[in-house]
């Protein structure tokens, strides 16, 4: 059935980079707005980033904005999360999530999960 398999994930220093990838298959990708949300530890799971399936447009959160850059490739069904000058505070699970347009930053909004990918920020 439907998956979305993140990738990407690790351990860096602070103010390092990461690139996450998410993977979709049996979606009908490009009919799907995709996010990308966090679940700090002890944490409820919280927006991150999102983008329709166009690609034309983009949400971030307050927290992340300028320091990561959601993007897609439609022909290869993968959602990405460039993550950059990342602090310590961004150490969580990541999960990618997809989801009918119009767009969310709700986590009711998405229809479909990954299994999260673990990114860990060191001081």
């Amino acid at each position: 059935q439907v998956q979305l398999v993140e990738s990407g994930g690790g351990l860096v220093q602070a103010g390092g980079s990461l690139r996450l990838s998410c993977a979709t298959s049996r979606l009908t990708f490009s009919s799907y707005g995709m996010g990308w949300f966090r679940q700090l530890p002890g944490k409820e799971r919280e927006f991150v980033a999102a983008i329709s399936g166009s690609g034309g447009t983009t949400y971030y959160a307050d927290s992340v904005k300028g320091r990561f850059t959601i993007s897609r490739d439609n022909a290869k069904k993968t959602v990405f999360l460039q993550m950059n000058m990342l602090k310590p505070e961004d150490t969580a699970v990541y999960y990618c999530a997809a989801a009918r347009t119009p767009l969310s930053t709700l986590k009711s909004g998405y229809n479909y999960w990954g299994q999260g990918i673990q990114v860990t920020v060191s001081s």
